[in-house]
């Protein structure tokens, strides 16, 4: 019998109060903002933030509760971007959509800063459910970030990894960690390439004592759709405890993937939708669960992480908070796992 647990892979949009408050705030700051040199009162706007999500997360009945990483305003590279030895420069778009960060440029030796953590922390006081963390894959943070410090791609990525390692050894207890990889669909890492990136998200997960989730998903451009056979080789060579997919863009090919090449015993289900407004119903949402598990021929899971495909930062706070609902329900929906 898989356990089925709710849970999301973060980066949530602010509430619409703390929208207006802090693009006020931030826009008094001299300067304009500099994401991890936050005034007092932007701090505590985000302190307050938090524990909105928190809370919404604790009443749509989540198993596994995350800090919502709404400081990050460059999304995936915050925790980079905040980094000594780290200059942001201009404006880049995020993947292929209308979202910007501000480019890390990598100038020196990385070291931790303990930024994530610290929110951690923030948050296990919050809440008495489980804790579950966000950070970006090593892969996918040497595909948004610029080196000039490291000198080739291979010690670059290696280099991530040691700093996330880092970040990651400085949290306090948590249940699980999320490595967000989409850029292992966006770009796939050719021969060697694909190797070093297992490498890299294997250096991060044995930092941690959580149960780690090497989480993928948005459609490659002109690929054939899912995870590519040689980069799915080298994650399972990982010390993850689980592989995340996007069931959402492309379930069969994933669901081939998994039926043909095996996988954890664990595993993450991107079945609700984080770009979409449409609000799923938790019997759909059970539905899609139940489906997956059943069409993993001759895989039985110990434990199915039900989540969103994707970072919600997209949506309206007003939808996010339906979803959020909707999944928190979802083991009442009777999942037949």
């Amino acid at each position: 019998m898989t356990e089925v647990l709710s849970t999301t892979p973060g980066l949530y949009p602010l509430p619409d109060w703390a929208k207006d408050e802090l693009a006020n705030l931030k826009g008094r700051q001299k300067g304009g903002l500099v994401s991890g040199d936050e005034s007092a009162e932007i701090g505590d706007a985000y302190d307050r933030a938090r524990e909105e999500v928190v809370g919404l997360q604790t009443d749509a009945g989540l198993d596994l509760v995350v800090e919502g990483q709404l400081r990050w305003d460059d999304m995936l590279t915050h925790p980079l971007a905040v980094a000594d030895a780290v200059e942001t420069k201009g404006i880049v778009r995020y993947f292929d959509n209308n979202n910007f960060y501000r480019d890390p440029v990598v100038t020196g030796d990385l070291s931790a800063t303990g930024d994530v953590a610290t929110d951690l922390e923030a948050t296990a006081e919050l809440t008495d459910e489980s804790l579950g963390a966000v950070l970006p894959g090593p892969y996918t943070l040497s595909q948004l970030a610029t080196d000039e410090h490291y000198g080739d791609e291979a010690a670059f990525l290696s280099a991530l990894a040691e700093f996330l390692a880092a970040e990651a050894e400085r949290f306090p207890e948590v249940e699980t960690l999320f490595l967000l990889e989409p850029s292992l669909l966006e770009s796939p890492p050719g021969d060697g390439a694909d190797e070093r990136a297992g490498e890299a998200i294997d250096t991060v997960a044995q930092a941690t004592d959580a149960d780690v989730v090497a989480h993928t998903y948005w459609e490659s451009h002109g690929g054939d759709g899912g995870v590519d056979e040689k980069v799915y080789a080298h994650l399972m060579d990982a010390d993850v405890d689980a592989i995340g997919f996007d069931f959402v863009a492309n379930h069969e090919d994933n669901a081939y993937v998994i039926s043909e090449y095996g996988a954890k015993d664990d595993i993450a289900l991107g079945i609700v939708d984080g770009q979409n407004t449409l609000v799923e119903e938790s019997s759909e949402i059970a539905e899609r669960v139940e489906w997956t598990l059943d069409n993993a021929h001759g895989v039985d899971f110990e434990t199915a992480y039900a989540t969103i495909n994707t970072p919600t930062f997209y949506l309206p706070s007003g939808r996010f908070e339906e979803k959020l609902a909707a999944l928190g329900a979802v083991e009442r929906a009777e999942v037949k796992a």
